[in-house]
Order: C-alpha cells, then structure tokens, then sequence
C-alpha cells in the first residue's frame, strides 16, 4: 500500500492525500460505505459504482463468516468476485459485532467465544483466526482483532482491555506475516488504538499502536455514545501521536458535522451506517441542513429531493413524490433516500479535499457546519 499527502490545511490539520492499493487509487479524505453482508443495503452494485461512486467500501467479518461462510467466499475467488466489486474494499475485524453481544459472548485472553445471531451456534474469535478469516475475505485492508469497550467505561476495565488489545495486535500482526493472500494481490493490516474516553490511555495506545509500524492506524471505541466533544478530544490527542505519513482511519463515524470536524483533525476515512439507516427511515442529509421527508410539510412539496442534483434521484425524483413511497410503504423510498444520503455523505469528502487542496479548508468547514446543523 501507498499513501501520499498532497495538501495540507495552513489554519489546521486536514489532510488531501491518496492510498494506493492494488485495486486502485483512494483519494481522501474519504467516506466508506458499509456493505456489512456483502452488500450496501438497497444499492445496486451499478449504482454504487456509477451514482455514489467511492473509491472503497467496506464488509464486515462477523457477518460474511457466519453467512454466506468463508468456504463459499473462497470458491468464488473473494469478496470482491463474490459481490462483483473491482474496487478497494475494507474488513473490520469483528470486534465491534463481538462488543455489540454483550449477552450472548464471553471474552478471555486467547479469544472470544460468542453465539450466532442467525441460528444461536456457538463460535470462537482468536486473533488468528480472524487473521485467516480476512485473508479468505480478500479485502485490501484488513483490521486487527481488538475489543471495543462500551460507553461510558470504568477505567480499570478500560486499561485492561487496551492492554489486551494490544497483546491480541501482536498475535495478529505474527499470524498475517506468517500467511499469504489468497487470490493475488496485497493486503494491509491496520492496528486500532482504543482507551475509551480516558486522555492516559489513549496515549498510551496510540504510541503503542504506532510502534506496531503498520502502512495504516485506526482509532476505535469512539462513536459508541459518548458527547461529540469527547469524540473529538480523544481523536485530536491520538491524531497528535500517530504518524503523519500513514492513513488514520476513525471508525464507526458519524454524521456529517462529526465527519467534517475529524477531518481538521487529520482523519483520512471514515465509515459509518447513519446515511443508510436514516436513509431506511426517511431522514435526509443535506448541505442545507437535514430532512425527514416522512413530515406532512413535504406532502404537496414538488421541488426536487435536493436541488443540488448530487445523484440523479435528486433530481429525478420531488419530495412530495419520496414522501408518498414512505407513506405507503414502498421499498423504493428507502432505495431513494440511501442513494441521496451516500451520494451527499461521497460529495461532501470530495468537497472538503477539494477545499484542502484549494487551502481554505478551515472556513469553508465551518460555514458547513453551520449550514448542516438545522432540521428543515
């Protein structure tokens, strides 16, 4: 993998650069969307591709493992064959779906054990294995196994697990260097630092993730309910310390603002299910401000979905028109709305490179910021 700053932000920490993997070139900062079970929910692949157009996506270990089985995925040559996918995709490791089952999962030292969702078997996760389950997966980028703690978190549980994380970091990084990829081409492995809300831990973390030397870090456990501004605390004290010349990658965020806000503070990719979920229950984003089209205010609106035409359901489509499918329960609502969210959630990294590139970066965010921050 390749990574390549090309601006920088004068008034801050914003970064335009360009990773380069052997499905193509990613320019940041960039938006991924989650294609959790191989899929982006209610998008065809020629619409990914053609309307929202990212240069990554991203699939989900936990999922892809228990249904379709990593068996299935080998025989077809990989996700990307799988899911006609010629771009770059990334794997997260599982640890966020293993956080997630609070009930149903029991963590120890060599793994953890945890039960289906699907059909209530009993499975176990050591960091081996999900090493070996991501090389079979195929993605470019593959992520460390690592526990994300809960919010809010007592602190000892949260030093514990940190410095477990970090032991099960080394057993992965053993593992994928002593394993080759499957289908011919690289694949790079990014540690995550964790430390929940606590400014030592986080520290302590990053320098260790960063002495891990990998081509790219992740920063995980934020975006799991706490304040925003604790979220950006955290990220600015790890984005201090992990290395400038290596990709940051903030997980599981967020919003438009939040997506804005860590960008000055030097995060490279973000993922995120919000556009896609509130896609599902009518909320819109927008450069203006967000709207939820299921509101009687739209029933006789036949202006177009945004005026703005960032995909063509913008403007193919009116808001009178999107409201009645949500009224009545039509799935092509849903598929509108997800198109225009992930295309809006594409447009506005592209605009804020843009923005790095042309150096006025800094204003041009946080007149954005206050535009967004508005229910219409």
């Amino acid at each position: 993998m390749d990574f390549k700053i090309s601006a920088k932000d004068a008034a801050g920490k914003a970064r335009a650069a360009t990773i380069t993997t052997d499905h193509g070139t990613i320019e940041t900062p960039i938006f991924m969307p989650v294609g959790t079970v191989a899929s982006v929910k209610g998008v065809h692949q020629r619409e990914l591709k053609e309307d929202i157009n990212p240069d990554i996506i991203l699939g989900n270990t936990y999922h892809l493992y228990l249904r379709p089985k990593t068996s299935i995925l080998e025989a077809a040559g990989g996700l990307h064959k799988f899911m006609n996918w010629d771009r770059n995709i990334l794997t997260d490791s599982g640890g966020y779906q293993v956080y997630s089952l609070s009930g149903t999962r029991k963590i120890k030292e060599e793994g953890v054990k945890f039960k289906s969702h699907i059909d209530g078997s009993y499975h176990f996760f050591s960091p081996e294995y999900v090493m070996d389950i991501q090389r079979t997966i195929g993605a470019d980028i593959i992520m460390a196994f690592d526990e994300c703690t809960p919010y809010p978190c007592d602190y000892n549980y949260a030093r514990r697990s940190m410095h477990m994380t970090h032991r099960w970091l080394d057993r992965c990084i053993k593992r994928f260097d002593q394993t080759q990829p499957k289908y011919g081409y690289n694949q790079t492995l990014f540690p995550i630092v964790q430390g929940s809300t606590y400014k030592d831990l986080r520290i302590q973390s990053a320098e260790y993730i960063a002495n891990s030397g990998a081509e790219g870090n992740a920063i995980g456990g934020l975006s799991v309910g706490e304040p925003a501004e604790e979220m950006y605390a955290m990220t600015e004290v790890v984005c201090g310390i992990l290395p400038e010349d290596k990709p940051r990658y903030l997980m599981g965020v967020g919003t438009p603002i939040n997506i804005l806000e860590n960008i000055a503070l030097g995060v490279d990719m973000f993922d995120c299910v919000m556009p896609t979920r509130n896609a599902r229950n009518g909320m819109l984003f927008t450069a203006h401000g967000t709207i939820n089209i299921k509101n009687k205010k739209w029933e006789d609106d036949f202006s177009p979905v945004d005026e703005m035409g960032i995909t063509y359901v913008d403007t193919y489509y009116t808001k009178a028109y999107l409201r009645h499918l949500f009224a009545a329960n039509e799935y092509l609502g849903k598929q509108i709305a997800t198109i225009h969210n992930l295309g809006f959630y594409l447009w506005l990294v592209r605009q804020a490179r843009k923005h790095i590139l042309a150096g006025d970066f800094t204003a041009w965010k946080n007149t954005m910021v206050k535009q967004m921050d508005k229910r219409l």
